[in-house]
C-alpha cells in the first residue's frame, strides 16, 4: 500500500471515527485531556500497525483495546504519591466558605509582581506548560521556573499555607 494512500485512508478513519473514540477514551480516564492524550496514543499505535489489520471492520476494536492496554500500562506505573495520614491538612478555618477562600486567593494574586502574577495564572488557571508560558512571556524556562517557585512562595505565604515538601523518592 502507498504511504500518501495509507495517510489518507487512516485521516479519513480518525476524522469520521474520533468523537466516538474520543467519548470511550473519556470513559476510561474520566478526564477530559487525559482522555485526549489516551486516544492520541493508541491512534499512534494503530497507525504503526495499520498495514497489518487486514478487516478494517474491526478498526474501532483494535483502537479500543489500545486505549484500554495504554491506560492498564500507565496505572500500573504510577507511583502512590499521597501517603494516608491520621490528621487533614485544613489551611483554612472551618468558618471560611468556599467562596471566601477565592476572594483571598484573587487578592493574594493582585498584591504579586505582574511577572509572577502572568506566570501563574498561565500555569494554574490556563494549564499551559513551562516552554508555553516562556514562549508567551518572552524568558527562558528556567525564569518560568524560578518565578513560579517564589510566587507560589510568596501566595503561601500570604495564604498562611506551609510549604509542601518535596516527593520522596
Amino acid at each position: 500500500m502507498q504511504t500518501a494512500s495509507r495517510e489518507e485512508e487512516f485521516r479519513e478513519y480518525v476524522t469520521s471515527r474520533g468523537p466516538a473514540l474520543l467519548r470511550t477514551a473519556h470513559q476510561l480516564t474520566g478526564h477530559a485531556c487525559d482522555a485526549e492524550d489516551l486516544l492520541q496514543s493508541a491512534l499512534a499505535k494503530t497507525y504503526l500497525a495499520w498495514d497489518r489489520i487486514q478487516d478494517r471492520a474491526s478498526l474501532d476494536g483494535y483502537v479500543r483495546r489500545a486505549m484500554v492496554n495504554i491506560n492498564i500500562s500507565q496505572w500500573r506505573r504510577r507511583k502512590l504519591e499521597e501517603y494516608p495520614s491520621d490528621e487533614l491538612p485544613e489551611t483554612f478555618s472551618e468558618a471560611e466558605s468556599c467562596g471566601e477562600v477565592h476572594v483571598r486567593l484573587e487578592q493574594a494574586l493582585d498584591q504579586l509582581p505582574a511577572r509572577m502574577r502572568e506566570a501563574i495564572v498561565l500555569r494554574y488557571y490556563e494549564d499551559m506548560s513551562e516552554p508555553d508560558i516562556a514562549r508567551a512571556l518572552g524568558i527562558s524556562v528556567g525564569t518560568v521556573k524560578s518565578t513560579v517557585s517564589r510566587a507560589m512562595a510568596k501566595l503561601r505565604l500570604e495564604l498562611c499555607i506551609p510549604a509542601q515538601p518535596p516527593p520522596q523518592p
